[in-house]
């Protein structure tokens, strides 16, 4: 059997659906062993931002191993933005790469490099295949890696000929899983009781690994057990925590500042597989302030004390390790759940109706959209979200995260990733609606996506916020308090003249373009996508304002 044969055995033996792909020349035996494949389906992108964000979708949307297939050293780069997405993300992602025939390798060929070097940074293991015999070892430690907690990309180079190559009675293995549920250690558990316990108004972060773990039912009664608002992490790429809850209090700010008044009062940070702390930018302050007391439960080693020293440091799988935690700290909240639930209500009733007061404005502000939107979403809907500006910290008050799967962001901040990651979510969900909300210099980056979505007819709904700009650096750059600030003028963060058409970008990819410019448009199109069958992209202009 051939080489092109074996890797797609080995790949469908580790539960590979799909191969996220666009192939070139060194791809060649792989692209023409599809021809008889009819296990695994070659998803086509128009480019290599495409195929990563598809694969870091899927992946992180299911939690199964996705393959992205890239062509070579350009390739490689040109997915490197998006694999450091899905770094940051933890996606169990096997990425491979075709690399040149090993018989010319020496000479530098045509589109070769180290490959396996190039990618090493941003994956969990790196490796060049060098023969045939080495591949079906490869692919098992690779899948057991990706797969294995902390979750995360794994990377292989496989030369052509390794492809072409031939063997008979090759042993294949079998695949390696290893448990998850592992159990934070119970001393360890115990001390972090006694520091809930002893808390006069703790606070508590939450993150990916909650999602990850599927524990929305063990944070929840955790929660409710201290007594405590719950924020999600400041990169919040899932839905950790049901944004619907009383004891939600929204997301981290990025910056320090702002983050420093969320734990104002609070003397007890819990993080439950939080971030501790990702910033935007250098503010000169600290996120925490000196000698906060830090309980951290994550199953990353690396994150717990990375920054901040953790006080109880659990590592575990917070699906396995709450409910004996939460057990420990029962009914130690109940004095105060009461009062912190109607302050949290206070606050989303002032903003909700300053929402409200801005629903009459044109052009429209983004968060009545928004607030339109949630109550338009149906109860099964996944949530693509990167709007930046648009949102902020108070889309999830406005746009429902409830479902550990009801949700996905951009947890490394490179822009770009949301319609690709919406293509793969909807292939691994085929019957349920998936929804992007998009910033206009976000889309652009992956406008190519687009096609991908008409050409496999996946019904996504592309929702993009046009403020014609790159808003959000306006902003930051009015912050710094110099030229921009005095004038109003901000270099090179205009997307206009000319201004993109959207609606002849999305007719030009096969995609169905409308406009709405009132929330009664917005509404229309919205119920007209839900209803189709088609993948649509509604452009809404937006309020331009700083």
């Amino acid at each position: 059997m051939q080489g092109k044969h074996i890797l797609l055995n080995l790949l469908h033996s580790e539960g590979v659906e799909f191969i996220f792909g666009n192939p070139g020349t060194t791809e060649l035996p792989l692209m023409d062993a599809f021809v008889v494949e009819n296990r695994i389906r070659y998803i086509l992108g128009l480019n290599e931002v495409v195929v990563m964000g598809m694969a870091d979708g899927y992946a992180q949307a299911t939690g199964r191993l996705a393959v992205c297939n890239l062509h070579a050293a350009p390739g490689l780069g040109n997915a490197m933005g998006m694999l450091y997405n899905a770094a940051k993300a933890g996606a169990p992602i096997l990425v491979t790469a075709g690399q040149q025939d090993m018989c010319i390798r020496l000479t530098e060929p045509l589109l070769w490099d180290d490959l396996a070097t190039m990618a090493r940074p941003l994956c969990k293991w790196s490796f060049e295949v060098n023969s045939l015999a080495e591949l079906p070892r490869a692919i098992r430690r690779a899948s057991k890696v990706a797969l294995t907690a902390p979750t995360g990309p794994v990377f292989l180079s496989i030369p052509g000929d390794i492809l072409t190559a031939s063997a008979a009675d090759l042993d294949l293995g079998q695949p390696t899983r290893i448990g998850t549920r592992m159990r934070g250690d119970a001393d360890v558990v115990a001390a972090a009781a006694k520091l809930i316990q002893a808390s006069v108004n703790p606070v508590i972060f939450a993150g990916d690994s909650v999602a990850k773990s599927s524990a929305h039912a063990e944070i929840i009664a955790f929660a409710e057990a201290v007594g405590a608002p719950v924020y999600l992490e400041a990169m919040a790429n899932t839905a950790a925590f049901p944004s619907n809850h009383p004891l939600y209090g929204g997301t981290v700010p990025r910056m320090t500042p702002a983050l420093r008044a969320v734990m104002a009062g609070h003397d007890l940070l819990i993080s439950i597989g939080a971030d501790l702390m990702t910033q935007s930018q250098a503010t000169g302050i600290e996120a925490l302030s000196p000698g906060t007391l830090v309980v951290h439960l994550d199953d990353e080693p690396w994150q717990i004390g990375k920054n901040f020293a953790a006080t109880a440091a659990i590592q575990g799988d917070v699906k396995a390790t709450l409910p004996e935690l939460t057990a420990l700290v029962a009914g130690c909240g109940d004095g105060r759940r009461e009062g912190i639930v109607a302050k949290l209500a206070a606050v989303r009733a002032e903003l909700l109706a300053g929402v409200d007061a801005m629903a009459g404005q044109i052009p429209l502000q983004s968060q009545p959209v928004l607030k339109l939107i949630g109550e338009l979403l149906p109860a099964d809907a996944i949530v693509v979200e990167e709007l930046l500006s648009s949102g902020m910290n108070t889309v999830r008050h406005l746009v429902p995260a409830v479902a550990p799967d009801s949700w996905f962001g951009m947890r490394g901040g490179g822009i770009g990733v949301a319609i690709p990651q919406a293509a793969g979510i909807q292939l691994a969900f085929p019957g349920r609606p998936v929804v992007v909300l998009s910033g206009d210099g976000s889309a652009m980056y992956s406008a190519a996506a687009l096609w991908t979505l008409a050409h496999y007819q996946l019904p996504v709904i592309t929702v993009i916020f046009n403020n014609r700009g790159y808003r959000i650096l306006k902003q930051r750059t009015r912050a710094i308090g110099g030229h921009s600030a005095e004038t109003d003028t901000y270099v090179a963060m205009d997307i206009e003249e000319p201004a993109i058409d959207f609606m002849a970008l999305a007719k030009a990819h096969g995609v169905l373009g409308v406009k709405a410019d009132t929330l009664d448009a917005v509404r229309a199109a919205f119920l007209a996508a839900l209803a189709s069958k088609a993948p649509t992209l509604i452009e809404i202009a937006v309020e331009r304002g700083l």
